[in-house]
């Protein structure tokens, strides 16, 4: 049998090649018969390129829908696709193209010349919307062509996590890893041929590729394609889907328009929000508005999804929900042993959807897995006594301060919850005396008069003092990377010095 994931697209879809897969504004629609053909060319064209079963196929190009063609064909090829943030510079992208050493990189059209410096051993390509030397090449090869064999572990795509903590790693996703997951979503949140997705995500990123499109590939159902996120553009297309996936950002930017309610959510069935925690006072604003309460789920790069709120059933705020079936995810202390409910530890995960490892990362992939197989994502989290999950920050994030562990979500939660705070996080930054001082960074709502004064006698009311922040910093916005997520790296190093 073919492990292959495009093998499975295409049992999924099957003969409904004239079905609409996406949809685009203003632009053409897309069938599965389209995508089915543009990609085999493609593919044809990728190994006419001379790429071998095996090699790396780098990617930094705008959302287009070839771009997904594209990604299938290395499917199809049985090729490595690899995905890079439209945002990365030169010197991020010499460290990926040295460390990958992809075959083939393909590109924005104005970026050629670059691309080509920094990797001279690879054949260049571009592609953007309809024009690019990859798609020229590709007009000449056939619109049909053998899906490669692939077994289940074998290679289908390297995302290189951020590196924010150090070198960039890669995060080796195999076929197993990738339809498992996809598989599981489709069944747990209700995937049908009749839904249509708004899809305004980046298709560089776990969400909007291996979430999002997995999910409409495999039932059979319809993208509406925006290229970014503008909320008076999603507010109008509302009507037109039935499910939306976004980072927290998108769902607090819909809010910010005073039309935005019940009327426009009319046809919708499901929205989902991941990538980056969801604002309480988000989900419950939300829910007022609209009528629909938001899932929130939790996965990261190397595991794809792993907890989710259900489908049907309680929708907890706060909480990312239960481990999705096969996950096996539990909550543990530093030295391994089961934390009891409601007490804090590190999240550790196993399954199909976890990766095998780091990309010629040995050491690193032996340090991040347990003697039995389980994956340390890194998180801090809580289990409670029924089965939900509750994340409260990255272990990174973990403040010591006079040697007490305080936990940021803790803080923060108490933080937005005052009159007039939109958001908030807490950091740790050097401190001579206690090791690190808690230290809260406050967006507060236009025209709020607020201090630090009032923030920390509130707090003081509420906390433990070794919690309460020493220096609260008022900002009018936090730092943030492409996925909605507070750069809190960003945040010490700013605050070091105070």
């Amino acid at each position: 049998m073919n492990a292959n994931l495009y093998a499975l697209f295409r049992d999924h879809f099957g003969e409904r090649t004239e079905a609409p897969c996406i949809l685009i504004p203003d632009g053409p629609v897309i069938h599965y018969g389209d995508l089915d053909a543009t990609s085999a060319r493609i593919a044809g064209a990728l190994l006419a390129a001379g790429a071998r079963p095996g090699d790396r196929v780098a990617i930094q190009v705008d959302k287009c829908w070839e771009a997904l063609a594209l990604y299938l064909a290395c499917l199809r090829a049985g090729l490595v696709y690899l995905p890079l943030n439209t945002a990365y510079q030169k010197s991020e992208l010499a460290y990926f193209f040295g460390d990958a050493e992809p075959a083939i990189i393909v590109g924005r059209p104005d970026a050629a010349t670059m691309l080509a410096a920094l990797r001279p051993k690879a054949t260049v390509l571009t592609l953007a919307a309809g024009r690019g030397t990859l798609l020229e090449a590709a007009r000449d090869q056939s619109q049909t062509c053998a899906t490669a064999h692939s077994a289940p572990d074998d290679l289908a795509a390297i995302l290189y996590t951020s590196g924010t903590t150090g070198r960039a790693k890669g995060a080796m996703l195999s076929h197993r890893n990738l339809a498992s997951n996809a598989l599981t979503l489709v069944d747990r949140w209700g995937f049908t041929q009749g839904d249509v997705l708004l899809h305004a995500l980046p298709l560089y990123h776990v969400h909007g590729l291996f979430v999002a499109c997995h999910c409409a590939l495999l039932s059979g159902s319809r993208m509406l394609w925006h290229a970014k996120f503008d909320a008076r553009a999603v507010i109008a297309a509302l009507p037109r889907v039935t499910v939306m996936m976004g980072v927290p950002t998108f769902y607090s930017r819909l809010l910010a328009e005073l039309d935005f309610g019940a009327d426009a959510c009319r046809t919708m069935r499901l929205f989902v929000s991941g990538s980056a925690p969801l604002l309480p006072a988000t989900f419950d604003e939300f829910a007022r508005r609209t009528g629909h309460t938001i899932l929130e789920r939790y996965g990261m790069t190397e595991t794809g999804m792993n907890i989710s709120n259900p489908l049907d059933g309680e929708r907890r705020c706060g909480s990312v929900g239960l481990p999705l079936p096969g996950v096996s995810a539990r909550v543990v202390r530093a030295d391994g042993t089961p934390c009891a409910h409601g007490e804090v530890g590190s999240i550790e995960v196993k399954g199909p959807n976890v990766f095998s490892g780091y990309w010629r990362m040995p050491e690193k992939t032996a340090e991040e897995f347990t003697a039995d197989g389980y994956f340390k994502t890194g998180d801090m989290g809580e289990t409670m006594a029924d089965g939900y999950v509750r994340i409260v920050g990255r272990a990174k994030d973990l403040i010591i301060t006079g040697g007490l562990n305080v936990y940021p979500k803790e803080i923060e939660e108490r933080i937005d919850a005052l009159p007039g705070v939109t958001e908030s996080a807490v950091i740790g930054v050097p401190d001579a005396d206690f090791g690190e001082a808690v230290t809260a960074v406050v967006v507060t709502a236009p025209g709020v008069a607020l201090d630090e004064a009032q923030v920390i006698a509130a707090l003081k009311a509420e906390i433990a003092s070794f919690k309460v922040p020493k220096r609260v910093h008022m900002v009018t916005e936090l730092p943030r990377n492409a996925m909605g997520k507070v750069e809190k790296s960003v945040l010490r190093d700013r605050y070091a010095a105070s």
